[in-house]
């Protein structure tokens, strides 16, 4: 006779050990469980010790609150905590911990240690646990704040201990965790000490470029651009990386919702989107995002270790993410406005480019070549003398204290194209290489984005008018659309059932068979929304036009139209990269080329 099973209550010893394969999955969770418990206890200094990747030691030193005997006993009971007191509190959460199983769920796989005192006592309290028991609870002298050790990790759960990767790949593991909070919190001081060496040992800093100068070399932070936006629902600030910062993976992105390290799907599509037309394909540009939001906006309970968030509205914030960085990324029209361009040739004859104020930082890298192309005042073709004699006739005054900074240069000499691919330009402080096709894709880019923002696209109308016979699903699609696909330039209009008639196409689409393109656009503006839809795909088909009808490789380029390129390529917003990501040109110093020769 087969058995019948029995239901009945677990032990507090085997629902500890349960919640702690949800809550405590490596090192690195522990120490972000206790990182958490002390910045809710107002910790203003955190110092962590890890021996041997976390798996012998870990220990986090706080002077937040502290807590008294009975508070600290308490803190080690199943779900039992300080920051929330009724189901309401679960919709306006403020602190980063909440659930309250945490501690109980690290002492009962490990042997911890729990040295605390508040500033109102004169001494401290210690609880010893072993594997969820308690060993000991004495009083003892000690600092305001808490001290907690974490040793012998899964001791008591050997097939969790086997597990556990390598000790250089646990510690990977929580140095990056120690960067996200040290990120998420600059005004904290943090330290890190691994095997008795310090690793980290971070001020209060108060700024977040601060933080950032700290923790990655020198120069970077100049590649980065300031965010600040709001719409009264979101605010969102922080720094956003230049094209040339992307990289293979997602190490340099780095999300904070309401101060809480978190990661959601519907923000990284928002980043993907906003850097489409900017970096190559399969990379990620280092960003910084501080979102600020009304707290029931969001849930944060959606995960036993609170790594993914939900929103309320998705889309609202979608939306806002994108406006930050489109404002971030790109120059305002009216600082565009107004600016004219000449032609010249060898008869000294300039090319005057327009003087718009920069608006991201100076970098290291790319210095001069960012002053060159957003400060320029002249391309000129001369012989050596008269470069002098122009570097000197348009050298600039020093600014004066209290002015705006003047570029201390604004002339480039073009040199002429070399293997037939490369154009090279000359200027005061070295050389620049212009690829002409990732060149003129971005022009265009711009070009045919701008005609889309200000709804004047041009249409080619077709010779005869095509009639389309959709599939019912399809037609569905596009009739509920059909004025959005008209403000995008196609001349679609109903013929009766599921049969439309097109008689027109965009002019950067002309060449596109008018059925497959109608379909995959209504289908993307009905599967991610108008508002996405129309971006997202507008985007991609003026950047696969723009490619077609870019200048060919082999195009030897006349002087003028070199000028012309060069001057054009200047006005754009983001001049650095193609619209599919590719670089459009590559600065080298004097000072550079001077080392590689061994002159002093």
């Amino acid at each position: 006779m087969q058995h019948k099973p029995v239901i009945q209550l677990l032990s507090d010893q085997v629902i500890n050990k349960i919640a702690a394969g949800e809550v405590v999955e490596r090192p690195a969770s522990v120490m972000k469980e206790l990182f958490e418990n002390a910045l809710d206890a107002g910790a203003t200094q955190m110092d962590a010790e890890v021996i041997r990747g976390g798996r012998q030691l870990i220990a986090i030193t706080d002077n937040g609150c502290g807590m008294d005997r009975d508070q600290a006993l308490l803190s080690v009971e199943r779900h039992t905590t300080s920051k929330i007191h009724s189901e309401a509190d679960i919709e306006h959460i403020h602190t980063l911990g909440f659930r309250g199983e945490a501690l109980s769920s690290i002492s009962s796989v490990s042997r911890f240690t729990l040295i605390t005192r508040p500033e109102e006592n004169l001494s401290g309290t210690e609880i010893q646990i072993a594997g969820g028991k308690i060993l000991s609870v004495e009083e003892i002298g000690c600092p305001v704040g808490t001290r907690m050790e974490i040793r012998n990790l899964f001791f008591n759960v050997p097939a969790r201990r086997k597990f556990l990767r390598a000790e250089q790949t646990e510690l990977a593991h929580i140095r990056q965790l120690f960067l996200v909070h040290a990120l998420a919190h600059p005004s904290i001081g943090m330290s890190l000490k691994v095997d008795e060496r310090m690793v980290y040992n971070l001020p209060m800093a108060g700024k977040m470029e601060d933080r950032i100068s700290e923790l990655y070399n020198a120069g970077f932070l100049e590649q980065l651009l300031p965010i600040n936006y709001s719409d009264g629902e979101h605010t969102v600030t922080g720094f956003a990386g230049l094209p040339q910062t992307g990289r293979k993976d997602r190490q340099d992105q780095y999300i904070f919702i309401n101060g809480r390290p978190a990661a959601a799907p519907v923000v990284y599509h928002a980043l993907n989107e906003a850097y489409h037309s900017l970096i190559a394909k399969g990379r990620f540009p280092a960003i910084f995002l501080f979102i600020e939001m009304e707290p029931s906006l969001v849930d944060v309970n959606v995960h036993p270790t609170k790594k993914e968030v939900r929103f309320r509205h998705p889309n609202q914030l979608r939306d806002a993410i994108l406006a930050s960085l489109t404002k971030t990324l790109t120059f305002s029209e009216t600082e565009n406005s107004g600016q004219s361009t000449g032609a010249g040739g060898n008869d000294g004859e300039t090319v005057a480019l327009p003087p718009i104020t920069p608006v991201r930082p100076r970098f290291e890298t790319q210095k001069q070549m960012d002053e060159l192309l957003v400060r320029p005042e002249v391309v000129q073709r001369q012989t050596p003398k008269e470069v002098t004699a122009l570097k000197t006739q348009h050298q600039e005054p020093k600014t004066p204290a209290g002015t705006a900074p003047q570029s201390p240069w604004g002339w480039c000499r073009i040199i002429g194209q070399i293997g037939e691919n490369y154009v090279v330009l000359e200027t005061e402080d070295g050389f620049v290489l212009m690829e002409p096709r990732a060149a003129h894709e971005r022009v265009l880019f711009e070009k045919f984005m701008a005609a889309v923002h200000q709804h004047a696209i041009q249409q080619q109308g077709l010779l005869t008018p095509e009639t389309i016979d959709l599939l019912p699903s399809d037609a569905h699609i596009v009739r509920e659309n059909i004025e959005t696909l008209q403000e995008l330039g196609f001349g679609v209009s109903e013929f009766g059932g599921d049969t439309f008639i097109v008689d027109a196409l965009p002019i950067y689409v002309q060449d596109g068979p008018a059925e497959s393109l109608l379909v995959e656009i209504a289908r993307e503006l009905e599967k991610a929304g108008k508002k996405r839809g129309t971006r997202e795909l507008v985007q991609e088909k003026i950047a696969q036009a723009a490619c077609q009808t870019a200048v060919r490789m082999k195009d030897q380029l006349s002087e003028k139209e070199i000028e012309k390129l060069v001057a054009d390529l200047a006005k754009t917003e983001m001049p650095y990269t193609s619209p599919r990501g590719r670089p459009t040109l590559i600065y080298t110093s004097f000072t550079e080329l001077n080392r590689k020769f061994s002159r002093d």
